[in-house]
């Protein structure tokens, strides 16, 4: 595994799933990792194991998007290495086909958390690296329903929501590689975790959508995360701006 020590870590939605399983490697690898969550304390604790540092933030309020941006710059000593931009949602309904006071409701809440949000964290830590001609690393974590669009009618805001934060990391790549910042987007596929179980329920059921899968199983998070770990070493640096596909062969472009 690739070795962290000394890199100060930021991964956000560190409560279950893919950000769970990264800030547990993160924290393997040998990182100062500061964990974000909503509401699951517990769930951050289990997986960094007392390990890392944990703060509490509402992500559809920029003011405490802000105040997290300080206090984790404030445990990491004023020093954040690597922004892993994970925490997100995805409703399972605010479809074409639904009022339109819940179409409202979760695209609005989808742009503010899956948005808004990571794009305000990714501004702080930019401006931070320029201030200080650090060098630092953003790592997405995105999805293939960012390019192929989503079977499941109801996560329409989350698919435009996943788009919009992936051009925005790309752009971040694009414009600031001359200064050292490095940013990538890993766009997996169907992941083994409760919010895809919830996605599976809307389009056929679990063994229906693994059925579709070349290799039979869903992504385990651990790939993700062990990918994530890779980026943040910054042994690829050269790959900073692409798109990293984990979908086990179920989505080839």
């Amino acid at each position: 595994m690739d070795d962290l020590t000394g890199k100060n870590v930021i991964v956000t939605g560190a409560s279950k799933g893919i950000g769970a399983a990264t800030a547990q490697a993160m924290v393997a690898a040998g990182a100062n990792v500061i964990a974000h969550y909503g509401g699951d304390k517990a769930g951050a604790a289990a997986a960094t194991q007392g390990k890392a540092t944990l703060i509490q933030a509402d992500f559809t309020d920029m003011s405490a998007v802000d105040a997290f941006w300080n206090h984790a710059k404030a445990a990491a000593n004023g020093r954040i290495d690597v922004l892993v931009n994970n925490a997100g949602i995805m409703r399972q309904t605010g479809g074409i086909g639904d009022p339109i006071e819940e179409w409202d409701s979760v695209w609005d809440e989808a742009i503010a958390v899956n948005v808004s949000a990571p794009a305000r964290l990714m501004r702080h830590a930019v401006r931070d690296w320029l201030d200080t001609g650090e060098k630092g690393a953003i790592i997405g974590i995105g999805s293939w329903v960012s390019t192929r669009g989503t079977s499941n009618p109801g996560a329409i805001a989350y698919a435009a929501s996943k788009a919009a934060i992936s051009a925005a990391t790309k752009t971040v790549a694009r414009n600031y590689a001359a200064q050292g910042i490095l940013a990538y987007v890993i766009a997996p596929g169907v992941v083994g975790t409760q919010m895809s179980v919830a996605s599976a329920e809307k389009t056929g059921g679990v063994d229906a959508v693994t059925a579709t899968l070349p290799m039979g199983e869903w992504v385990p998070p651990s790939d993700i995360a062990e990918t994530a770990v890779f980026l943040a070493s910054g042994r690829a640096r050269h790959l900073t701006g692409a798109t990293i596909d984990l979908n086990g062969a179920a989505y080839i472009r």
